[in-house]
């Protein structure tokens, strides 16, 4: 394993006994006499002990993708094949052989191998990924190569050998394996100072990436967890230190009050992700009645909600609290020429698809020297039969060696039909041949049996010579037979952000002391402690003071803010739609201000300041209005000569602008007092939102598909590719499940059209209609399985185009006039048979070109809502 140690000087006797008493814990004295330094030796010996761990137990070697443990199991695997299963305490048994370490490390190896289901295979408890439950004992389970272990992994004749850890037996270097193995199962392994972990990929995505790489196209690479669920990958930076990828489980709503967990994260478990589930509602970040686990060969974790609890901000609290939510950090390093390295997947792909050209490369040319040695003996054969040769060893001869050399010198006519020189072992092995063969050898079989070899020579040649192409098909051919089942399971996505703030469950109550000046949610209730509001342990609250100061901090137990507080609340950061509304005196006896603005986003514990900072200034009036409203004031002024003692205030006549703008002036008289008039409307408008198609959420932030102003009772229609539909309201935390055809905003009166197949009846069906509020998913279509929905049409007057087929090919296209063709009802009704006879297609085409035509009443207005418009594609 090490080099051995220079000895240091041989120390005599001629040491005194104190200097042999000072050495003796420095020099350690070997069978040989002779001393080595203690510090010379943990420094050699801890770095052979380190490269040692690293080389030959922990990281993987990039040539087959391979554990050293793991190489030795496949090789007694290899070794132990007939085809039938072997019990799994005799494979740990025989692997020993190869192995210098225990059985234990063997087993969970072995374990760990079965379980990816591509090399072994199986028979018995082999434990269960998802549930985390382990494999039985070795004596109880079974296992043997996989077919594709067979056909990718093992070749004795291009494999390099060396010897055991006891010389016994040979145990190969790296195992030909032809086939990027190390990028599908993934590895892990931790060593002194150095640690690896490379995720799993898509075994057909490999196969493919590999091709795309041959034909010199770029490719890109990204996880495949055998446990499914959703990642966002991107940050995965390759594979490479740094990186990192988000997985969260599949959660689905079953109903209002259950949601259904369907897949995990990798590397969890149904029991630690439960525990992870129940330890949040302990804590009070979600509210569940229950979690019931129905895992079987599929997850399945259902989770029973409170009945006052959203089911969508739930859904964002499971990833914001609990393990639905991981990050896995990558960290490709493998060994490659016996020293390890940090190397991308892509690069690792590059380099596994390049090594199985060249294995493959080394197969063929093995296979032309065997075929060639195929070919220059049976031609030597038949010569010797058919020019009768062999009647050479019935000639009477001294010496056995005589008689060979009357064979070879028989030969000499016809060397130049053979591709080499005849040996004297080609001539011992014609010799050996029984005497039977000789009366039954078939020339013209002999001729048959050489024109196959000579094809085959020139077919290999053909592939030496387009390796590349032959790679090609070697891939092809791999993916077409073992392809099959091995499909992505994960769904990559884009994540979005969730604010841990928004989705918590307000499991504490926010209290205020105005006379002592504290705060907090573990006040003790007395007549000054005030409830303010609900609250979460992770919320940031807002506190005014009365002399204009304001502050942003965590929400404590109890907390000293201050003796003068005006006001206190939840802080939502970068809410632009709560605006403060304030009336404040600059200075002792300055002017009357007043302004308008939002506190979004500002460095918590750091004290701002409402007012132009003047000694002895002070807040007056302050209103949080968390919709922009704008509410009338009274002010009652200080009796003074010729002063209106009284006037309006209207904060809807202000600009709403920063935080650090100092106001407008309202007066420079002393106020009495302050009362209000009236409540104010919003003055924001309705808030735009978005509808972002990449992770099928809502946004104000201008991403995705702009769906308009909302507010009040506003909702949003949802349509599925399903034929079902539902409504929500506009809050940011909905989710919009399944495959979505439409998210658009809800309007009562506008119709849709659509086409579908009614497979109880067997024909096309036609319906317009207009949508209603529904907080459930509702078909629009034929509740039939089997029915399914052509296209819908959001188009005043719309148009469909019908082409036939089969015996009624040769009519003409026909073009229907929806509008004309069928009334609007409802979307329950089922609508009108487009045609009986048999189509190739019916779509719909360009709307036709109307006017709405509106009905006056008798005084000859118009309704609002029925203005005559102009109609057109949408």
């Amino acid at each position: 394993m090490s080099e051995e140690l220079e000895p240091e000087e041989e120390v005599t006797d001629e040491f005194s006994a104190e200097e042999k008493g000072d050495k003796r814990y420095t020099k350690l004295i070997n069978d040989d006499g002779k001393r080595y330094k203690l510090s010379g030796m943990y420094r050699e010996w801890f770095l052979d002990y380190a490269s040692y761990v690293i080389l030959e137990r922990a990281v993987p070697n990039v040539e087959d993708g391979l554990k050293p443990v793991q190489r030795r199991l496949l090789h007694a695997m290899q070794r132990m094949d007939d085809g039938r299963f072997n019990k799994v305490a005799n494979i740990i048994g025989f692997t020993m052989q190869f192995h210098p370490h225990g059985d234990a490390s063997i087993g969970d190896a072995l374990v760990q191998l079965g379980q990816k289901d591509l090399l072994i295979e199986t028979q018995g408890n082999w434990g269960n990924i998802l549930t985390g439950d382990g494999a039985a004992a070795p004596r109880y389970i079974e296992a043997r190569l996989s077919k594709f272990a067979l056909d990718v992994v093992f070749n004795p004749k291009i494999t390099q050998w060396m010897l055991t850890y006891d010389g016994r037996n040979k145990e190969p270097v790296t195992l030909p394996v032809k086939f990027p193995l190390l990028l599908t199962q993934g590895v892990e392994g931790i060593a002194v100072g150095l640690a690896s972990k490379i995720l799993p990929h898509n075994f057909i995505e490999l196969i493919d990436a590999s091709i795309a790489y041959l034909n010199k196209k770029d490719f890109e690479l990204y996880p495949d967890f055998p446990t499914g669920g959703l990642a966002d990958c991107c940050r995965y930076n390759d594979g490479l230190r740094g990186g990192a990828v988000k997985v969260r489980a599949q959660i689905n709503k079953l109903d209002k009050k259950t949601l259904v967990i369907s897949e995990i994260p990798f590397g969890r478990t149904t029991t630690s992700l439960i525990d992870s589930i129940l330890k949040a509602n302990e804590k009070g970040k979600i509210k569940i009645r229950k979690v019931d686990d129905n895992t079987a060969q599929n997850v399945e974790i259902l989770i029973h909600l409170a009945s006052d609890v959203s089911p969508d901000m739930t859904i964002d609290a499971l990833y914001a609290f609990t393990d639905c939510e991981v990050s896995i950090s990558p960290n490709s390093c493998v060994i490659e020429n016996e020293k390890p390295r940090f190397v991308g997947v892509k690069e690792i792909l590059c380099m596994s698809t390049d090594q199985t050209k060249d294995l493959l490369r080394k197969e063929l040319e093995l296979r032309i020297n065997e075929l060639e040695e195929d070919w220059h003996y049976s031609s030597l054969e038949k010569i010797f039969f058919e020019q009768k040769i062999y009647r050479e060893l019935e000639k009477d001869t001294s010496t056995w060696n005589d008689q060979l050399a009357a064979i070879e010198k028989a030969f000499e006519p016809y060397r130049q039909l053979l591709r080499r020189d005849i040996t004297r072992d080609d001539v011992v092995r014609l010799t050996e041949k029984p005497v039977r063969r000789i009366s039954k050898f078939d020339i013209k079989k002999a001729d048959e049996h050489i024109r196959s070899v000579e094809a085959e020579m020139k077919e290999v040649n053909n592939n030496l010579n387009t390796l590349v192409y032959y790679t090609i098909n070697y891939f092809k051919q791999i993916k077409k037979k073992y392809g099959k089942g091995r499909e992505r399971k994960t769904h990559l996505t884009n994540f979005d952000t969730i604010e841990a703030s928004q989705v918590v469950v307000a499991n504490q109550k926010l209290y205020v002391n105005y006379k002592e000046g504290f705060a907090g949610y573990g006040l003790k209730r007395d007549e000054n402690v005030q409830y303010v509001c609900d609250c979460s342990d992770i919320d940031d609250i807002i506190v005014f003071m009365k002399n204009g100061k304001y502050v942003i901090t965590k929400v404590a137990e109890k907390d000293f803010i201050g003796k003068d507080i005006l006001y206190i609340n939840v802080f939502k950061r970068n809410d632009t739609r709560t605006i403060y509304n304030v009336v404040y005196r600059d200075g002792k006896t300055g002017p009357i201000m007043m302004k308008r603005f939002a506190v979004t986003g500002i460095t918590r514990d750091k004290q701002y300041d409402v007012t132009k900072g003047a000694e002895g200034s002070q807040i007056l009036y302050l209103s949080a209005n968390p919709n922009g409203e704008a509410e009338i004031l009274k002010i009652y002024f200080k009796p003074r000569p010729r002063i209106r003692p009284i006037d309006d205030l209207d904060f809807g006549k202000l600009a709403i602008k920063g935080r650090t703008a100092q106001g407008n002036i309202f007066s420079r008289y002393a106020i009495h007092k302050i009362v209000m008039k009236e409540k104010g409307e919003s003055t924001l408008g309705g808030q735009k939102i978005w509808f972002d198609d990449n992770i099928n959420r809502l946004n104000t932030d201008e991403r995705g598909i702009y769906l308009g102003e909302f507010q009040g009772d506003d909702k949003i229609l949802a349509i599925t590719k399903q034929g079902c539909f539902y409504t929500t309201n506009f809050d940011l935390i909905n989710r919009y499940e399944g495959e979505i055809l439409s998210v658009q905003k809800f309007d009562v009166k506008k119709v849709f059209s659509a086409t579908y197949f009614d497979a109880e009846q067997g024909y096309f069906y036609i319906k317009r209609f207009t949508f209603e509020t529904s907080v459930n998913s509702e078909k629009f279509i034929d509740e039939d399985s089997k029915s399914y929905l052509l296209e819908i049409s959001q188009d005043a007057f719309p148009q469909l185009e019908v082409i036939f087929c089969g015996k009624h090919a040769k009519r003409e296209p026909e073009r229907i006039d929806v509008d004309e063709f069928i009334g609007v009802k409802s979307y329950r009704a089922k609508g009108k048979r487009i045609t009986t006879f048999g189509t190739q297609s019916i779509k719909f085409i360009e709307p036709l070109d109307k006017e709405i035509t509106v009905n006056e009443d008798n005084n000859g207005n118009t309704p609002d809502d029925s203005e005559a418009v102009q109609m057109s594609l949408l």
